[in-house]
């Protein structure tokens, strides 16, 4: 294969950095990424469809002979885009409607846990708020009493509409904002109530065709907004890879005890499932529980991670999307570890302003083993600007992790705007 040409749906930090490493494919010789960003513009080619428009994408993908569709947010997948461009014929990366009903759903995904004996924590679903009411009224009848639990509207929520509660107050708080004021739309039809684990929380990701799975390194996000994972939770406020969390006989305990069963679930449910599957584990000291599954690369876990891979990922993909992965040698990784440091806008994750001009970009990604990953970003009157509550992850290499956390503050340090914000203390669990 060579002169194929990409495109990748998104406008993510996600997707600029598959935009960044398609790019270094020798088969590659154009990638396109619909919307885009202001980083997307430097690295590929924006094409302004946005990712909702599954029509546009799929008659674009055609006219254009697009070689590989990769589809990299979590709502068109949801949303069965990918199942559109196949039906189209064209080459998709990424899984179909029925399969990403894992992510889609909280409830279906708990549910495919227990069938498949996955390790997790024990939930009740609800339809409606009353009954989750009734439910912690129950459980925990003093006021103000203690109540450990998790509280998850159902659907897609961008990171956000999963509450860590303390109190029965903390609960029923959280079911108000998710059935009573409809915070998160309809993601809040049905909701979750779960045990609060214990632990630490790390990320593994695998590839996987349906019938082979290649697991890719641990990585360990940071959810909460604030330093010593303080405030309300988010879409992801930085990233590094590998975490010391997951050693090697850990990683086999993880695909044997959780990629494996869900994969074959899936299979069994007549939901083969294709593409990146995420699980995000607590580490009990019972071993690992899964929190959730995702259906797609990690945003900003993806940027880590493909800073150190060396391997020709459109190979990986291409071969994933055809049911070949069985093909794939052992993919080859810098040995140096990787971070990503999230600037956030004023404001998020609630809400912010937009339009703030950014400076200093090109002195950030001037500094050695720095890449700088667009997310909320866009071109306005010539100037790069916040268009988003996460807007930049600042991604660096370093011969320890140390040394990579000080390569990216280093680069932070560089970026200006009204309001820009981050977290200072990414990887500082790996100590």
């Amino acid at each position: 294969m060579e002169n194929m040409k990409v495109l990748i749906v998104g406008n993510g930090g996600r997707e600029h950095a598959l935009a960044w490493k398609l790019g270094m494919s020798p088969k590659v010789t154009k990638v396109f990424v619909a919307p885009g960003n202001a980083g997307t513009a430097i690295d590929a080619t924006n094409v302004n469809i946005p990712v909702s428009d599954k029509a546009a994408i799929v008659k674009f993908a055609q006219d254009n002979e697009i070689a590989l569709a990769v589809v990299g947010p979590e709502a068109p997948l949801v949303d069965g885009l990918v199942d559109d461009l196949e039906n189209a014929g064209i080459l998709t990366f990424g899984p179909s409607a029925a399969a990403a009903e894992l992510e889609g759903s909280k409830v279906f995904c708990k549910n495919m846990l227990h069938t498949a004996n996955i390790p997790t924590a024990n939930y009740r679903a609800f339809r409606g708020g009353d009954d989750a009411m009734r439910y912690i009224k129950e459980r925990y009848p003093e006021p103000g009493e203690s109540a450990y639990v998790v509280v998850k509207a159902d659907g897609l929520a961008a990171g956000k509409g999963v509450i860590v509660c303390s109190t029965n107050t903390e609960a029923f708080d959280a079911i108000q904002r998710i059935c009573g004021d409809r915070e998160f739309g309809d993601a809040g039809n049905e909701l979750v109530i779960e045990e609060r684990l214990i632990g630490q929380e790390a990320s593994v990701l695998a590839i996987t065709d349906g019938e082979t799975i290649i697991t890719l390194p641990a990585a360990q996000d940071h959810k909460p907004a604030y330093d010593g994972d303080k405030g309300p939770n988010t879409g992801g406020m930085g990233a590094y890879c590998p975490t010391p969390l997951i050693d090697e006989d850990m990683m086999q305990r993880v695909e044997e005890d959780v990629l494996v069963p869900i994969v074959h679930a899936m299979k069994r449910a007549r939901r083969p499932f294709k593409g990146v599957l995420y699980a995000g584990l607590m580490m009990t000291a019972a071993g690992p529980k899964v929190l959730e599954f995702n259906v797609r690369f990690g945003d900003p876990e993806c940027q880590p991670l493909l800073m150190r891979l060396k391997s020709d990922l459109f190979d990986i993909l291409c071969a994933a999307a055809r049911g070949r992965l069985s093909e794939i040698d052992s993919l080859e990784w810098d040995e140096r570890p990787s971070l990503c440091v999230v600037m956030a806008s004023e404001g998020y994750p609630g809400s912010y302003e937009s339009g703030r001009k950014i400076t200093g970009l090109d002195a950030a990604d001037a500094i050695d083993d720095v890449k700088v990953f667009h997310a909320g970003t866009k071109m306005e009157n010539g100037n790069v600007v916040n268009a988003g509550g996460r807007v930049l992850g600042v991604t660096a290499m370093g011969d320890s992790i140390s040394l990579a956390k000080l390569q990216a503050y280093k680069a932070v340090k560089e970026i200006r705007w009204p309001g820009a914000w981050c977290r200072k203390d990414i990887s500082d669990k790996a100590r």
